[in-house]
């Protein structure tokens, strides 16, 4: 099986690539990069996997990827993924998302080949979400509340469209937030377990500075959802559309003061009015059994397991490895 995953490097494609390469029954690796692409989430996996440099943007270096890696699979994972970045750049937030799925979409019409397609939406695409409307099962309103979250509407229904007007095989997921060990520091919970181990190696001041606490989120190890990725191509029906999540919530203080607990040091937390965003969404809140009935996927990494694994990447990481 030829296998593609955009945005490799990236922190989900990273763990998706580690996972895929450790399975039995021949699966051969692809992934698309850039030149600023994270290449050390994926060092260790060199030998193993084949790289193809694709600026996604382009429709013919797209062209020219699908039809030299001709998959089997297709994870598309690469986008703009940091909401904060796409209040400051809305346009380029808009325009690389959906562009890079309109190219691998037409690029696949063009070569006429029929690889099963996963498209990673967001639990953003929800957005506004009134309490009665909790936990999200995919039949919610999408009320998205800033640029990424309406970019990933986008991939979504772009997704269905050419299944419906095409035959595309997309499987569509809205995966709510995961964590793990590689996770980019401009993410909430990998920011402060930077910080903590900043201060832990006397690198900062014994102060963290912190954004919104009260947002409640749903949170899924990155290892787990990288299975549940696979499943959905293995088992999803085409068209169809599914939740990824564990089912449960944390209010981001309290996750905060799980990782202060993992540290010898006394840490002082302090706002900074520069991490808040012009919207908040309050709380989401995953309904997961429509893929779990489907799949038998099950997230098995405790919560409390995710966070010392990140807090012990970002040790490693001011150590130097």
């Amino acid at each position: 099986m030829r296998v593609l995953i955009t945005g490799i490097t990236g922190f989900s494609g990273s763990h998706l690539a580690e996972y895929l390469v450790a399975l039995d029954g021949g699966v051969e690796v692809f992934g698309t990069y850039r030149i600023r692409s994270r290449m050390d989430n994926i060092a260790h996996l060199q030998g193993h996997i084949h790289l193809v440099e694709c600026e996604l943007k382009d429709s013919h270096s797209v062209n020219a990827l699908i039809d030299q890696v001709r998959p089997d699979y297709l994870f598309h994972l690469a986008a703009q993924s940091f909401v904060p970045t796409s209040w400051n750049a809305p346009r380029d937030t808009l325009i690389n998302n959906i562009l890079a799925e309109i190219n691998l979409f037409e690029a696949i019409r063009l070569h006429a080949l029929t690889p099963r397609i996963q498209i990673a939406g967001s639990s953003e695409e929800y957005g506004l979400v009134h309490p009665e409307e909790t936990p999200i099962n995919e039949s919610r309103p999408l009320r998205p509340l800033s640029p990424y979250g309406v970019s990933k509407v986008t991939q979504d229904l772009l997704g269905y469209q050419y299944y419906q007007s095409y035959g595309l095989d997309i499987v569509r997921t809205r995966t709510f937030n995961h964590e793990g060990p590689r996770r980019g520091d401009a993410f909430v919970l990998s920011n402060f377990a930077k910080q903590i181990a900043a201060i832990e190696n006397g690198r900062q001041p014994p102060v963290l500075a912190v954004g919104n606490l009260d947002a409640q989120r749903d949170f899924t190890d990155v290892r787990d959802v990288v299975k549940a990725y696979k499943l959905a191509l293995d088992l999803g029906a085409p068209g169809e559309v599914y939740n990824i999540g564990s089912g449960s919530v944390w209010r981001i203080g309290d996750a905060l003061d799980q990782l202060l607990r993992l540290s010898p040091v006394q840490i002082k937390v302090e706002p900074d009015p520069g991490r808040l965003r012009p919207s908040d969404v309050p709380l989401l809140h995953c309904d997961a059994s429509k893929f779990m009935a489907k799949t038998g996927w099950r997230p098995e990494i405790p919560f409390s397991q995710t966070l010392a694994d990140l807090l012990h990447y970002w040790r490693s990481m001011q150590a130097g490895r």
